[in-house]
């Protein structure tokens, strides 16, 4: 791999609540690309000034690693900074990172392709909870890592959390029994997309929590996931199609419910597409690295590849 660039800053933390998330994949980015790279850790807390004293100083780096989640960091407000900046930095722009943070701009988008997704609506929080028959669910707009994600069973209290703070509108997307998948897209050294086998999670919770995701032992990860062919087939098929509508760079990764049952029409059952995360999580627990090292590409390699892809807009 060529190198194009010798100093480099790890940008994690930020404000959101997925701020101890970034921090812990910044922390192992950090130190796989110290293999290769002089590497300067980052701590963003909301002081936009002192962010760009440090990219811009006497001292500044090359290029920035992005591990950031959440919003102002996944949602392509510092990737606009940074194209003020002309900074090269890793991961997708400001259009595929403010399109793929807003869940209902994605389904609009997903929809229009021909992707198949769950009924769903945005609605007021006060309408939240009558907006579809239940099962269903309730998720935060703009929000990852399953944070403030709400299921709502037959029978269950009609509320939302007392302490919930994710905003006024909601989505609410009906429940899809069945199987957890996701599935990675890592582009080559020449920016070609490359699909990967799927990842099927089995969660300890009852679904995919937030400390199902990052708790040690929280889940189970079976990839590749052990569903029929022509299934494997789709989502990678699926994953692809988003990563490049939404105009993804580096790597993206996308979630799936796979309804296993069989229907008239479709024997081996549905797969639906939930989400694509421009910002897929780099922690000792994370899919992506798990998804990557199944498929021989070792953590600093992965790393590396995504530092010497980046690039800016601006």
């Amino acid at each position: 791999m060529t190198q194009r660039f010798q100093h480099i800053a790890v940008l994690m933390g930020g404000t959101s609540a997925e701020r101890e998330v970034s921090l812990s994949s910044g922390r192992e980015c950090a130190k796989a690309l110290r293999e290769r790279y002089r590497v300067t850790e980052i701590d963003y807390s909301g002081d936009v000034a002192a962010l760009v004293g440090v990219l811009t100083g006497p001292d500044a780096p090359e290029a920035v690693f992005n591990a950031m989640h959440g919003r102002h960091g996944e949602d392509g407000t510092v990737q606009g900074l940074l194209d003020l900046l002309h900074l090269p930095y890793s991961h997708s722009g400001v259009r595929a990172s403010a399109t793929a943070i807003d869940k209902a701009a994605t389904r609009k988008l997903f929809e229009l392709i021909g992707l198949r997704i769950p009924i769903g609506r945005v609605v007021t929080v006060a309408k939240a909870m009558t907006a579809l028959p239940a099962p269903f669910v309730v998720k935060p707009v703009a929000e990852g890592s399953s944070v403030g994600v709400h299921i709502v069973r037959e029978g269950d209290n009609r509320a939302l959390p007392t302490d919930w703070s994710f905003g006024q509108e909601v989505l609410v997307e009906a429940y899809i029994p069945g199987r957890e998948l996701t599935c990675a897209v890592i582009e080559t050294a020449d920016g070609t997309p490359q699909a990967y086998p799927s990842l099927e999670i089995r969660p300890r919770d009852a679904f995919y929590t937030y400390d199902s995701k990052y708790a040690d032992g929280g889940s189970e990860h079976l990839v590749p996931a052990p569903i029929p062919a022509v299934i494997a087939r789709e989502i990678q098929t699926a994953a692809l199609v988003a990563h490049r509508a939404l105009g993804c760079r580096g790597v993206s990764r996308s979630d799936f419910r796979y309804d296993d049952a069989v229907q008239p029409g479709a024997p081996a059952g549905r797969l639906y597409i939930l989400e694509t995360n421009t910002q897929p999580g780099m922690t000792p627990t994370s899919l992506m690295p798990e998804i990557a090292a199944s498929a021989g590409i070792a953590f600093p390699a992965l790393v590396a590849g995504l530092m010497e892809g980046a690039r800016c807009d601006g």
